[in-house]
């Protein structure tokens, strides 16, 4: 498959449309200064070192205001002792402070809140960002690259807040053994700062405030200076479980199962960390929602558990969309069941310009799954200021299964294209072995383009995985494929007088699929937006046209009792999506979609509404509905997932999380309690009830149900 050289001019000249100037000022540096004063840590900013710390205070605006200063002064000092630093926060408003969570990992883009984008590395790729609001409600993230970053990662630091007439105000502890970083006897760090007020719709940062790039482009960051002589103190840190609980099946005597484990990190160099399991359990994971699947691809969901989090940037290999080579979920969980992890290890961090990746874990054998022993070795080497090429080797090897997956990977990016216009150029190759099996025909490979900025996002990609291209340990939706890929979205900044804060046109977005072996068309989907904005209030609009094609060769199981039966199928949808700013009190989001299915139509309805009672107590319900009349009959799908959170303070909290799916008949229900009774420690109770075959529903007699207690505890010597 080619890429036309219509296509490619058409890009060349679309980019070559745009101009701008970059986003930074002066002062575009801040000093940390060493304290002898012990900080306590209440977010009231009293210790004397706090006045004489050297403050920042250039804030300008991405939203709403381009380049204009900020509307409400904000201020940052950084000062540090041996084991930790220190970033106090100066938010003046005298209103609206708004602000509806405490939890942990809460939603901080409904409230408001400020960020700490952190880069020790000063690599211009990879960092963290921390996140807080004015009830101290604490959020963080590994940034992996200019759009992306793992919202599930969580860190061991502190914050403090007060809230006063003058506005709100904040402390951050962060230790310096949380991090890793090049040990210097002069530390450079890329550091940057946002802040929202959502009262606004404001958004400011310190450094980098063009709209072609978030906090997440660390290039455009400053610099953190004066730091000096800080390592760690504490090498290595212990983190000890007890677990006991029951489970119950029915028709099923009850367990008890009871166990105890422990995670050792060891901070080899500041650059280098090693994770070392024994005995490993997951009980206090969040359970997953299992949602409605209505296509013939597998679903991907998201990893959640904390082992798996950390560095996770460093064993990644996209091989297009939600294809990967290394998908973590693929250890310890078979069919949705824990599988026994008896232990393993990881090594992860930079050498230089090296970012390794190493990874070994034996699994034990279970019901459904033998004794298992996967590795996953990942290399890159930084070339340039963003650049990179790299390697990945994963295996999988038991009683039945031996494989190995090898490939390379390398990107070309900058965000200095046309001056300050974000470009990657990236390719790729893969190739898989299996014992006992020829070669032929397990390739898979992928070059792309992307010029993913504020006015114009284009992305094209062409690729290729191939009918016996087989990652044990990845993740694949289809395989067989050769494929084309092209996006395609405009947004201008019109009409902003009527309160539009940007326009949204996409004239299109496909993804074209050809059978690799045969040539021919297996799947096509295109979206087509004649109009959407965004409001300077919040509120967003969209109306789409969607075109889909599948080619069936199997008859496809809709249902236990209806098929569609093997033929091509084009099928016309439309779509109207509409939302209500989620920063207020009540907000509603919802999507109705019409056309047809297959042999028939369809109707769809999904709506979101959040209520937020006070900074205590928070819901969210997500439903879908699916209505589907076809010649073979009808079909009507229901998935409802409803959230509850209430928070007695930031470090503890008790949620509940309750889903029903009609396609799969189940309804599920979990309970989560989490008090951290020290930071870096936690205590979970867990509680699962589940049935299925829900025409016949006796909520006394669950089909499962299971519960756990879990207490972690953290040691650092």
């Amino acid at each position: 498959m080619k890429i036309t050289a219509n296509i490619i001019s058409s890009l060349f000249f679309i980019v070559l449309c745009l101009s701008a100037t970059a986003q930074n000022n002066s002062p575009d540096s801040i000093k940390a200064i060493i304290t002898n004063e012990a900080i306590i840590l209440d977010g009231k900013l009293t210790e004397a070192i706090w006045q004489s710390a050297p403050a920042i205070n250039n804030f300008i605006q991405r939203e709403l205001d381009f380049g204009k200063p900020s509307t409400e002064a904000t201020k940052v000092a950084i000062v540090y002792d041996k084991l930790a630093m220190y970033i106090g926060v100066w938010c003046y408003q005298k209103n609206n402070v708004r602000a509806k969570y405490m939890q942990r990992d809460f939603y901080y883009e409904e409230d408001d809140n400020f960020q700490v984008a952190l880069s020790p590395f000063n690599d211009k790729r990879n960092g963290y960002l921390f996140v807080i609001n004015p009830n101290g409600a604490r959020a963080d993230l590994l940034i992996s690259g200019n759009e992306e970053a793992n919202k599930d990662w969580n860190a061991v630091w502190d914050v403090r807040t007060s809230v006063t007439s003058e506005g709100w105000f904040a402390e951050i502890r962060i230790p310096f053994n949380s991090l890793q970083f090049k040990n210097d006897s002069l530390f450079n760090w890329a550091i940057n700062f946002e802040r929202n007020i959502r009262s606004k719709n404001e958004q400011v940062l310190w450094q980098g405030w063009t709209r072609d790039c978030s906090v997440f482009c660390l290039v455009n960051a400053g610099h953190l200076t004066g730091l000096q002589n800080i390592g760690y103190a504490k090498h290595f840190e212990l983190k000890p479980f007890a677990l006991g609980g029951f489970e119950k099946q029915h028709g099923n005597k009850t367990t008890l199962p009871g166990k105890i484990g422990a995670d050792l990190n060891v901070n080899i160099t500041p650059t280098l960390k090693l994770n070392l399991t024994a005995n490993t359990d997951f009980a206090q994971v969040e359970a997953d929602r299992i949602a409605v699947n209505l296509s013939r691809f597998n679903l991907y969901y998201p990893e959640k558990r904390e082992f798996f989090l950390e560095g996770y940037q460093n064993y990644q290999f996209n091989v297009g969309g939600i294809n990967e080579i290394f998908y973590t979920r693929k250890i310890g969980i078979e069919n949705f069941q824990q599988v026994p992890i008896v232990a393993g290890g990881r090594l992860f961090g930079k050498v230089g310009s090296s970012n390794i990746g190493l990874l070994n874990i034996q699994t034990a054998a279970s019901d459904s799954a033998a004794a298992t022993n996967n590795t996953v070795v990942r290399y890159r080497k930084d070339i340039g200021s963003q650049s990179y090429i790299g390697a990945i080797v994963t295996s999988k090897n038991n009683s039945n299964i031996s494989n190995q997956v090898a490939g390379i990977d390398g990107a070309y990016s900058t965000s200095k294209f046309l001056k300050n216009k974000n470009l990657v150029v990236a390719a790729l190759v893969s190739k898989s072995f299996d014992k006992g099996k020829t070669g032929e025909g397990s390739y898979a490979w992928r070059f792309f383009i992307d010029y993913p900025n504020d006015f114009i996002d284009n992305f094209i990609a062409i690729g290729s995985i191939q009918n016996n291209y087989n990652p044990e340990l990845g993740f694949l939706d289809r395989k067989n494929f050769d494929n084309l890929t092209w996006n395609f979205r405009i947004a201008p900044r019109w009409f902003s007088k009527y309160g539009i804060r940007r326009m949204s046109f996409k004239p299109w977005a496909f993804r074209l699929y050809k059978t690799h072996t045969t040539g021919e068309l297996e799947s096509f989907y295109n979206e087509t937006r004649p109009l959407g904005f965004f409001t300077k209030k919040g509120e967003r609009f969209e109306y789409n046209l969607q075109q889909q094609f599948e080619r069936l060769d199997d008859p496809f199981e809709l249902t236990d009792s209806i098929k569609i039966p093997v033929g091509k199928y084009w099928m016309h949808r439309q779509e109207l999506q509409l939302g209500s700013f989620q920063g207020r009190k009540f907000w509603v989001d919802a999507t109705f979609g019409w056309g047809e299915f297959y042999t028939g139509r369809i109707t769809i309805l999904e709506a979101s509404m959040g209520v937020n009672f006070s900074k205590h107590l928070n819901l969210r319900t997500d439903y879908i509905l699916n209505n589907i009349t076809l010649p073979q009959g009808k079909v009507t799908t229901n998935e409802l997932a409803q959230y509850i959170n209430y928070a007695f303070n930031p470090r503890f909290d008790v949620a509940m999380f309750v889903q029903w799916n009609s396609l799969d008949d189940l309804l599920l229900g979990n309970f989560r309690l989490h008090w951290i009774p020290n930071i870096g420690s936690d205590l979970y109770v867990v509680y699962n009830r589940g049935y299925n075959k829900l025409d016949n529903l006796k909520f006394s007699r669950p089909e499962i149900s299971s519960g756990a207690a879990k207490l972690v505890w953290r040691f650092t010597f």
